[in-house]
């Protein structure tokens, strides 16, 4: 009887051996999971526009096209305004490619006197039910930009920051695009987006 109750000792001992083991494993394996840091690929230098490795080819084929315009002898602005717009469009309104709600896109293009008010807003409504996914993860089914046309592009005279400051040459541009699946026809498809000089570059400080 003595023996039996020996071995029984011994073999919860090391069953429990074995949970403690299998603990600490589950654990180091849990927090030793890489989270991917993001590198920048190219740089539009004057401007501040940066490219980052973890952008969709798309995205990345676009911003090559404005460094193309933007470091040619003469800038072309109207053609400048377009693809920002495009760009903004594509990486605002595409959500596979986020982390989080609050991994917002096209901050690049917004103006910096609106900034906070634009993510504040974007976390509350359009970017509000992205789940986390910093371990690449995540199941969600997500909207992903296909096709852009700029239908319409003009300059007018813009107020802003309360109406204290005016761009007579501001840039409006409306848009209409497309999603990658049809289940997410029912999603935003048109905007009026309105970019104002700051300095050299545009920036936008509107979006319908």
């Amino acid at each position: 009887m003595k023996l039996k109750k020996k071995a029984k000792k011994i073999l919860i001992i090391l069953l429990l051996i074995l949970l403690v083991v299998l603990v600490i494993l589950a654990v180091k394996s849990f927090g030793t999971k890489e989270v991917k840091e993001t590198k920048v690929l190219s740089e539009i230098k004057g401007y501040g526009y940066k490219l980052k490795d973890n952008k969709p080819a798309k995205y990345k084929k676009m911003f090559e096209e404005l460094k193309e315009i933007l470091e040619a002898d003469e800038v072309d602005e109207e053609a400048y305004a377009k693809k920002i717009s495009e760009m903004f469009i594509y990486d605002f309104y595409s959500l596979k490619d986020k982390v989080s709600k609050t991994d917002i896109g096209g901050v690049d293009f917004v103006y910096s006197g609106i900034l906070e008010n634009f993510l504040q807003n974007a976390q509350a409504t359009y970017y509000k039910y992205v789940e986390n996914n910093i371990y690449g993860n995540r199941k969600q089914a997500l909207p992903v930009v296909s096709e852009i046309t700029i239908d319409k592009v003009e300059q007018d005279s813009f107020e802003y920051e309360k109406g204290d400051k005016t761009d007579d040459k501001a840039y409006v541009v409306n848009v209409s695009w497309s999603y990658t699946d049809s289940k997410f026809s029912d999603y935003q498809k048109e905007a009026k987006l309105v970019f104002i000089h700051d300095g050299k570059k545009l920036c936008l400080v509107e979006l319908q």
